[in-house]
């Protein structure tokens, strides 16, 4: 059965109230990454354009976060493969169902999006890329979009660009799209600002930490006495426990997918694995991504739950130890050890023992507890906002297919 006859019967059963139009028709252009040997690793440069990546397609906007460069020259020789604001980039290999658009307000005008992507530019008379990219992040959306993609070997979609253009989707009035991207971006925003604030909030427990366990400057600089010199083997271990997956929701499963670069946290998960079961983690631990440790994916537990193999769940020694030890392994200094050690190169990966001999001082309890009372006012609300946070991406999430099928109208969106 062809995509098309699985659409028309998945719209059927949501009362499609908008029409059906194809991709080909309401986009400008459509335009391939270059090929690989078009930009090798000895192109990058330490500035210029950015050349986008898989974690930069992670939400529904541009994450401008790790990027390599190349010249303005590189970039011009590469042509279509430029992207600039407004435009809307998709994943066809590696991690499939990737797709973002780049807002007008974006770091950089122009980005050069990488082999495994591609890019459209939609009509603006006939579609806002906005609403393109939530429609899909929908579950039809998205089962559309992956419904040419073969798992053999690396993930991808045959023939991308051809494919993408011959899909259909609903599109209402512009004045109606506006007012459904309206809607959901409020949603977004208000997230983006609660994961603003997280971010500072970390800063500032990590500031505290660096004082005190690196710098040790409230003792003039030099490690106490009555402390010890250790490395993060005694402090915490590998959790080994398994949870059964059928216990588990998109809220409680924790990958390397649904995990943030640059020390982001995490989104809730878009699927659940096929296996039985899987590594279990709990409150007080601390999750870090084993892949790409140079992402910087880290995740403190505020509930229990289940995560990846691909995922490091690290449990302290004691319950007294689990805010030193998300902080020990938050600094930067921990994430270079990190891939000094990991092996590797396209899809570099910790050493586990490795990892566990991390240099670490080891305190006082009496210093601990000094430490846990400055910081666990911030820890408390940061949990706060995650709880938030999870509950509007819930409700954004519950309220996007019945907003992209007509289920809910925009007269019920505009009548207060």
């Amino acid at each position: 059965m062809s995509w098309k006859k699985k659409s028309g019967r998945d719209w059927g059963r949501l009362g499609l109230r908008y029409k059906l139009k194809r991709i080909g028709d309401i986009i400008d252009e459509i335009a391939m990454g270059p090929f690989g040997s078009n930009i090798k690793v000895d192109s990058f440069v330490p500035t210029g354009v950015p050349v986008l990546n898989g974690s930069n397609l992670t939400g529904f906007t541009l994450n401008e976060e790790n990027f390599n460069y190349v010249t303005p020259e590189k970039a011009a020789s590469l042509k279509k493969a430029i992207a600039s604001r407004g435009d809307v980039v998709i994943t066809h290999r590696g991690t499939l169902g990737q797709i973002a658009y780049i807002p007008k307000n974006s770091k950089h005008e122009r980005y050069v999006i990488s082999q495994s992507q591609f890019r459209v530019r939609c009509d603006d008379s006939k579609m806002l890329p906005e609403y393109m990219v939530y429609y899909f992040h929908s579950r039809i959306g998205k089962h559309q979009l992956l419904s040419n993609s073969s798992q053999v070997g690396v993930p991808a979609l045959a023939r991308p660009s051809t494919t993408f253009q011959e899909l259909e989707m609903p599109v209402p009035p512009l004045v109606e799209q506006k007012t459904i991207v309206n809607t959901l971006t409020a949603l977004d925003d208000r997230i983006a600002n609660n994961r603003a604030i997280n971010h500072h909030l970390e800063q500032m427990a990590q500031a505290i930490f660096k004082s005190w366990f690196v710098d040790f400057e409230p003792w003039g600089g030099v490690m106490p006495d009555d402390w010890e010199a250790g490395v993060l083997g005694d402090v915490c271990t590998y959790n080994s426990e398994k949870v059964p997956l059928s216990t588990l929701t998109l809220d409680t499963y924790i990958s390397t997918e649904n995990m943030s670069a640059d020390k982001g946290g995490f989104a809730r998960a878009t699927n659940l694995p096929t296996i039985v079961q899987t590594t279990a983690f709990a409150v007080g631990d601390t999750l870090v991504s084993n892949i790409r440790p140079y992402f910087k994916k880290i995740v403190y537990c505020g509930f229990s739950g289940g995560c990846s193999t691909d995922v490091l769940c690290f449990r302290p020694q004691n319950s007294r130890l689990s805010h030193y030890i998300y902080y020990a392994l938050y600094g930067d200094s921990f994430f270079d050890y990190m891939v000094a050690g990991s092996k590797g190169t396209k899809m570099p990966r910790g050493d586990k023992q490795q990892i566990m001999t991390y240099p670490v001082a080891i305190p006082t309890d009496a210093v601990l507890d000094d430490f846990i009372c400055s910081v666990a006012p911030m820890a408390e609300k940061r949990l706060l906002l995650t709880d938030e946070i999870t509950r509007l991406a819930t409700l954004r999430d519950t309220l996007l297919p019945r907003l992209m099928s007509g289920e809910l109208s925009v007269a019920d969106l505009t009548a207060k």
